[in-house]
């Protein structure tokens, strides 16, 4: 891709991620997404009601007068994004390719964590870390980040989430909130390491689709590649019984899946290319507040 066609791109994402970020997700996000605690902000007067736990003992020996301390929400989040960049992502069949999806979804959150003063930063991995980018704050920093998911090449074709999950936890020490975006295409389990990594950061599951995967058309021959692997093969569309039989793969698929989150108790979304995602991410995060 040309320096100007990314640069018009990263453009034209900002503009739909800023005004989403702004307009539709400002008071979503904030509530959906806490801060890690309560840090103390002021001392006052004891009112009826207030937890005799929470007064100042020394303040109110000096007044004579019952006074408590007051905390408030520490509202600074470390946001980290965790973005599947294998072959598989570079498939799409109707308004977009998932990778654009992806670019999409990963912008409208990074600029909705700007705007809380939150600090974002992102994993990008195949079979392997493929880039680590520190967490950072600024709208600068943002640019740089959808520059990269527009414009990145993978070295490894594969995936492999359960190694990305694992580098997360070693790589953040202080607990954080991620968004994990992937079609998860993964040949290897990674339950035990999500469960694991969810009790120590927040972690939120955002699963993006072609509706291909779930059903093909009636279209006669059609010659199929294995993105990951390379391997090719023909298949008769026409075929009734195969039809059904791809689509009920698809269903086990998702249905392993949608476990796998229940039992780390994560919470998670499916998104397909042709989907309003902005709707998608409205439902997710009104699920949390």
């Amino acid at each position: 891709m040309e320096t100007s066609e990314i640069l018009r791109k990263v453009r034209r994402i900002e503009i739909k991620a800023r005004g989403l970020s702004q307009n539709i997700f400002a008071g979503q996000y904030h509530s959906a997404f806490k801060g890690r605690g309560m840090a103390f902000s002021e001392v006052r007067e004891y009112q009826f009601g207030d937890d005799i736990r929470d007064i100042d003992w020394n303040v109110t020996a000096r007044f004579h007068r019952p006074y408590v301390k007051v905390f408030e929400e520490e509202r600074e989040l470390t946001v980290m994004l965790l973005v599947d960049v294998s072959s598989s992502l570079e498939f799409g069949t109707n308004v977009r390719m998932k990778k654009d999806l992806v670019a999409e979804i990963a912008a409208t959150l990074a600029f909705s964590a700007i705007q809380n003063n939150d600090k974002i930063g992102v994993i990008f991995f195949s079979d392997r870390i493929e880039k680590y980018i520190p967490p950072k704050k600024g709208r600068k920093h943002i640019l740089y980040i959808i520059r990269e998911m527009l414009d990145f090449h993978a070295e490894s074709k594969k995936t492999d989430v359960n190694m990305s999950i694992e580098f997360l936890t070693k790589v953040i020490k202080h607990r954080c909130t991620t968004f994990l975006i992937s079609d998860f295409y993964t040949r290897n389990s990674f339950e035990n390491t999500l469960m694991i990594a969810n009790k120590k950061h927040d972690i939120v599951v955002i699963q993006v689709y072609d509706r291909r995967a779930k059903e093909l058309p009636d279209v006669g021959l059609m010659k199929v590649v294995d993105a990951e692997t390379g391997h090719e093969m023909y298949i008769d569309t026409s075929d009734k019984n195969l039809r059904r039989a791809h689509t009920a793969y698809w269903l086990r698929r998702q249905e392993q899946l949608h476990d796998t989150f229940t039992k780390s108790n994560v919470d998670f979304i499916s998104v397909a290319t042709h989907e309003d995602y902005v709707k998608k991410l409205m439902v997710l995060f009104a699920q949390r507040s």
